[in-house]
């Protein structure tokens, strides 16, 4: 059953880029944005996190934290930040356990070939780990822009 605004956001803990630890609740008292994403270093991949990277200073302003999560190694994750200078948290998830969690590790179908996969989607977390707003199935071009504007105005 897929997340609603309102819904605790689950738990995890997950190891992330430069040896850091991604932990929910650490981040109590801050606003987060969680955004999964398919695959390191490709197209609309790249695209997203270069775009939340550039806005990096408004998210700040805001309060919010950005936090980037896939399937991918930490090893990719390392890679991925220092080829494209992002300076947000990358989670690696290579069991899927948080991906199932959140409802995004789901089947998809390329080509008339299905297979699991991570569907885009961004979650905004309140102060009080609390779900404020879900985007699923992300369009890249704007999305970015959308969630810095969402998470203004969360108190």
């Amino acid at each position: 059953m897929p997340l609603e605004p309102g819904d605790a956001a689950p738990l995890f803990s997950l190891p992330g880029a430069g040896g850091e630890t991604i932990a929910l609740e650490a981040l109590r008292g801050h606003k987060i944005v969680l955004y999964f994403y398919p695959k390191d270093d490709t197209s609309g991949c790249t695209l997203e996190a270069q775009t939340f990277n550039g806005l990096s200073d408004a998210f700040a302003a805001a309060d919010t934290r950005v936090i980037g999560v896939s399937p991918d190694s930490v090893k990719s994750h390392d890679k991925f930040r220092t080829k494209y200078g992002l300076g947000f948290p990358l989670a690696s998830d290579e069991a899927r356990t948080m991906l199932e969690a959140y409802g995004v590790w789901v089947e998809k179908s390329m080509y008339g070939r299905k297979y699991m996969g991570v569907e885009r989607t961004t979650l905004l977390i309140d102060r009080e780990g609390r779900i404020a707003r879900v985007w699923a199935k992300v369009k890249v071009p704007g999305h970015a822009e959308e969630v810095l504007e969402a998470a203004r105005s969360l108190p």
